[in-house]
């Protein structure tokens, strides 16, 4: 299986949703059947690493995101990936305006997919600690039951 997160600029968001379901597919040692990766749908980011206070607050709880770089979206991703999940609804009309016809690649928003309250991960961008904490607690939830799921397909 093959899973790509996707949020505006890949800083905050989608590369914390890739760090938290990459750390939790090694408790459950299934990480060698989940490919995870994420993007954005915009350019202003490509090749950085994540924004700094997402780093800072995903290390808290053991997500080391170091590693990671922003990329863009492209029409090839929908082909290369199984799932893509949106943080948000206006990412995922980006993603289905730019979703190639007979693209194979399921496409949904990723909070309500997994049974969390919450329609979107809000952008902790412009806020403080406490966005990116929020963050990290909705993207954890879901993850858990992403996992869940992909163990009973297991």
């Amino acid at each position: 299986m093959r899973v790509l997160f996707v949020c505006l600029g890949n800083i905050c968001r989608s590369p914390t949703a890739e760090g938290v379901l990459r750390h939790q597919l090694r408790s459950a040692g299934l990480q060698d059947r989940v490919q995870v990766a994420s993007a954005g749908t915009g350019d202003w980011h490509v090749g950085e690493p994540p924004d700094r206070r997402t780093c800072q607050a995903a290390l808290a709880r053991g997500y080391d995101l170091s590693a990671q770089r922003a990329q863009q979206v492209t029409p090839a991703h929908f082909e290369q990936y199984d799932l893509i999940l949106a943080m948000d609804k206006s990412n995922l009309r980006n993603l289905q305006a730019l979703r190639p016809a007979g693209a194979s690649a399921e496409l949904d928003l990723f909070l309500p997919r997994f049974g969390a309250a919450l329609d979107e991960v809000p952008d902790p961008y412009y806020g403080g600690k406490e966005g990116f904490e929020q963050v990290l607690d909705l993207i954890e939830a879901a993850c858990r039951e992403l996992v869940t799921q992909i163990k009973g397909r297991a």
